[in-house]
Order: structure tokens, then sequence, then C-alpha cells
């Protein structure tokens, strides 16, 4: 039997809304995944130390500030300091369009945008997130 995939959902920054992160957490935890959801005004150092504690598979980042392009790149050069390459970065939230090909090509995997549905999210960490 498959191990059972173990993701880690993280609030980076300064950002107070939550509400957001919470009803992925809960959608992706509904389908038989391990969720462990950080809280509020997580730094990407707490976030990092977090996913390597928990031995995530992923860590899914919402960011709503607008300071998604410093908060994901400082996570991502974390992970790679800490040697944890195998960890599948995704997020959401309030991001333009404009911003997305480069977080995608700095590496994360996929960028969720007001609109999508907990079904593709859920749909898209089953495809591409596999259990440790």
């Amino acid at each position: 039997m498959a191990e059972r995939i173990r993701i880690v959902i993280a609030k980076p920054g300064l950002d107070g809304h939550d509400r957001g992160a919470k009803v992925i957490a809960r959608a992706l935890r509904d389908a038989g995944m391990e969720v462990v959801y950080t809280g509020l005004h997580q730094t990407p150092e707490q976030i990092v130390q977090t996913v390597i504690q928990e031995d995530a598979d992923a860590v899914g980042l919402s960011v709503l500030s607008g300071a998604h392009m410093t908060l994901f790149a400082r996570t991502l050069e974390l992970l790679s300091q800490n040697n944890v390459e195998d960890v599948v970065v995704f997020g959401g939230g309030i991001i333009p369009d404009a911003d997305i090909p480069a977080l995608e090509k700095s590496g994360v995997a996929k960028v969720f945008t007001p609109g999508a549905t907990m079904d593709e999210v859920v749909q898209w960490v089953r495809a591409n997130v596999g259990g440790s």
C-alpha cells in the first residue's frame, strides 16, 4: 500500500487572511492526504523547518500580501540549502498572471489563483506529488 501524501500548507509573511489556506488544507485532508497547517505569519525559515520535521512530500504556500516573489524565492532557496530537493512546491493566492511564469521558472510547480476549484487542487496534487 502506498504511503499517504504528506503536505505542509503555510502562510508566509505578514498576510493575516488564512481562510483559503484552511479550505485547501481541509480539501486535501478530506481527500485522504496528511496535512499540516502552519498557521499565520510564518517565516520561510519556519516553513522549511516544518517541511523537514514533518518529512513532507509537498509544501503549499498561500500568499495574498503581494510579497509572493520574495517569499516563494526565499522558501525555495532555503529548501535547496537544506538539501530538500524532492519536495514539490506549489502555491496560491492573489498572484498576478504576469508573475506566474517567473515563479514556475524559479521552481514553483503550480500556482493556483482565485477561481481554482478544490477538486482541481486535489487532482493536481494527486497527479504531481508522490507519497514518501
